[in-house]
C-alpha cells in the first residue's frame, strides 16, 4: 500500500491481485499548475499532497483528526506561548544522516521567511532555541490554542542546504518519509521507494516507484487521465464528469475544507431572541439545497467540526430539517402566525419577522442558496429578502457587520479551535459567557474524555442557541483507474 494524503488525511492503495486488477509496482499520479516540489516554498496545495509521501512533520493526524507523534517524540506546552519538542536522533534523513534539532530550526526560519501555504502555520513564532541535538524550544508572540496542530509542517535538513541560498537552491529537496525523490525534469518526478525509512517496519508498500506527471493546466491532466496515462489524482471540481466522463474509474469522496454557513446577527431585533434563530434553523433543508444546487456534490453540514473530528459526538436525530418543530417552537414562544407573518406583541407593539439575507452577487452558487433559503423560509411563513450586493460592498458589510443574516464561509482549519465562529468578535455579534468559559478551558486540556466532554458541552449550548447555522461542505474526490485493486481511505 501507499499513502497519498491531503493536509490531514493519507489515502491508503492497496494493491493485492485480485479479479480484473493488476499488481501495481509503479504508480502514475497526476498534478497541474506545478510550481515547486520544495514543500516550503510551494503555494500549489496538490503538491503538499504529494509532498507528503517525501517529507514528515513533527506531529500528523489520524483518520479521527487526533495529533499523533511523527518526527517528535514528546511535545510539551510550557507556558501559555512556549512549546518544548524533543525529536528522536534515530531518524534518518534519506541521504542517512540523523534528524537533529537544528533542522527544526532551519525549517520554522525558512517557512517565516516565505509565503508559502505553510508560513501560516508558524506565523505567530517568534524564535526558536535550541537546546541539545534532540530538543527545541518554540516561542510564540501570543497565545495560540490548540498550537500543536500547527506543527503539521513539512522538516527539511539544515545541513543539506548550508552554505547557499535556500529560495533559489536546484537541489532536490530530501525527507525523511516512506519516498524520496530520485529524479526532477519539466515533467515528471519519480519517486522511488525508500528501503531505510525509520517506519517501514509499521508501513510497507509494494509500490517501488511512483511517477508524478506535471501538466500546465488541469485540463491536460484529466485528458491524459481518459488516455491511461495517469492512473490517479484528486480535485475538488464537482464538474468532473463533464471532462472525463462517467466510466472507466472509480471515484472516493472525502470531506473538503470549505464549510459555508449562515451568519445570523444576535444583536437584531428579532434574531436577538434565540428561537426566531432555531426556527430558521429547522426550517432548511440543507440537502435539498445539496441536491438542487450542487447536484449532491458537497455535504450539508452543521457544525465547523463534522468532518469526523473526534471532538464532534453529536445525536443528530434532534436536527435537522422539521418545519412542523420550526412553527411549534415559535408559537410556544408566543409568536403568532396571522396576516400571513409572523408576529408578536410586546411592549405595547406587534413585531413582524422580516429578514433580508444578504449575499455576494458575484457568488453564482451562492446566489442559487440564497433563492432557495428564501423559498424554503417563506413556505414556513418568514417574510424574507434577498440583498444581492457587490463584492467590495460585500466585504464591507461582512467586516462592519451590518447585516441581518449573510452567506459566508471558511477555510476549516483541522485545529478544533472553535473562537473564530463562537467568541469575541464572531460574525454573528453573538456572546454567550458559557461558552466563553469553555473555549477558554479547552486549549489547556490534555486529558482527552475531559476535553470531549468539554466539546460536547459547547456543542449542546450551540445547538440551543443556534448563533449560525451550517450549510454544505466541499468534497474532495480521489479518481483512479478501475485497474486499481483495493480501496482508498483516510489513514
Amino acid at each position: 500500500m501507499i499513502y497519498f494524503k491531503d493536509e490531514k488525511q493519507q489515502t491508503e492503495i492497496k494493491t493485492e491481485q485480485v479479479e480484473n486488477t493488476i499488481d501495481i509496482k509503479d504508480l502514475r499520479l497526476g498534478i497541474s499548475n506545478f510550481d515547486t516540489i520544495n514543500p516550503l516554498l510551494t503555494n500549489n496545495k496538490e503538491v503538499l499532497n504529494i509532498g507528503k509521501l517525501i517529507f514528515e512533520p513533527l506531529l500528523s493526524l489520524d483518520t479521527n483528526y487526533k495529533l499523533k507523534k511523527c518526527l517528535a517524540t514528546e511535545c510539551s506546552k510550557t507556558s501559555n506561548t512556549s512549546y518544548v519538542i524533543k525529536i528522536d536522533n534515530n531518524k534518518k534523513w534519506q541521504d542517512g544522516s540523523a534528524l537533529i534539532a537544528k533542522d527544526i530550526q532551519f525549517t520554522i526560519d525558512r517557512l517565516k521567511e516565505g509565503k508559502s501555504i505553510y508560513s501560516y502555520n508558524v506565523e505567530k513564532v517568534t524564535s526558536v532555541e535550541v537546546l541539545d541535538a534532540d530538543t527545541v524550544k518554540i516561542n510564540l508572540s501570543q497565545e495560540v490554542p490548540f498550537f500543536e496542530y500547527q506543527l503539521t509542517f513539512p522538516i527539511l535538513p539544515n545541513n543539506y542546504y548550508k552554505g547557499e541560498d535556500f529560495n533559489t537552491s536546484t537541489k532536490t529537496p530530501m525527507g525523511t518519509g516512506m519516498y524520496k525523490i530520485d529524479s526532477v525534469d519539466g515533467t515528471n518526478i519519480v519517486l522511488k521507494k525508500n528501503e531505510k525509512w525509520w517506519n517501514k517496519g509499521n508501513i510497507d508498500t509494494k509500490i517501488k516507484t511512483i511517477q508524478i506527471k506535471i501538466y500546465s493546466e488541469i485540463g491536460e491532466l484529466y485528458n491524459s487521465f481518459k488516455l491511461g496515462n495517469v492512473d490517479i489524482f484528486t480535485t475538488a471540481n464537482t464538474n468532473l464528469q463533464q471532462y472525463i466522463g462517467t466510466i472507466g474509474y472509480a471515484k472516493t469522496e472525502f470531506k473538503g475544507r470549505e464549510f459555508d454557513y449562515l451568519a445570523l446577527n444576535c444583536e437584531d431585533e428579532i434574531l436577538k431572541n434565540k428561537e426566531v434563530r432555531k426556527a430558521i434553523s429547522y426550517s432548511i433543508d440543507k440537502n435539498n439545497i445539496v441536491s438542487s444546487v450542487y447536484n449532491n456534490e458537497c455535504y450539508a453540514s452543521d457544525f465547523p467540526l463534522d468532518y469526523d473530528n473526534y471532538l464532534y459526538e453529536w445525536n443528530k436525530s434532534n436536527l435537522g430539517y422539521n418545519p412542523d418543530e420550526a412553527k411549534k417552537i415559535l408559537s410556544d414562544n408566543g409568536w403568532e402566525y396571522k396576516n400571513n407573518s409572523w408576529q408578536k406583541k410586546e411592549d405595547y407593539r406587534t413585531r413582524k419577522i422580516s429578514i433580508t439575507l444578504t449575499v455576494n452577487s458575484n457568488n453564482q452558487e451562492r446566489l442559487k442558496v440564497a433563492e432557495n433559503i428564501k423559498q424554503q423560509l417563506e413556505q414556513i411563513g418568514f417574510k424574507i429578502t434577498i440583498k444581492k450586493v457587490s463584492d467590495s460592498q460585500y466585504q464591507t458589510i461582512l467586516q462592519t457587520k451590518n447585516y441581518e443574516i449573510i452567506i459566508t464561509g471558511v477555510y476549516n482549519s483541522y485545529n478544533p479551535d472553535l473562537n473564530t465562529f463562537l467568541s469575541t468578535g464572531n460574525l454573528q455579534n453573538y456572546n454567550n459567557e458559557e461558552i466563553n468559559s469553555i473555549i477558554s478551558q479547552v486549549k489547556n486540556i490534555d486529558n482527552e474524555e475531559l476535553l470531549k466532554e468539554k466539546y460536547k458541552e459547547l456543542i449542546k449550548i450551540f445547538y440551543d442557541e443556534q448563533p449560525f447555522i451550517g450549510l454544505y461542505r466541499n468534497k474532495i474526490f480521489v479518481i483512479k483507474n478501475q485497474c486499481l485493486s483495493g480501496e482508498i481511505t483516510r489513514k
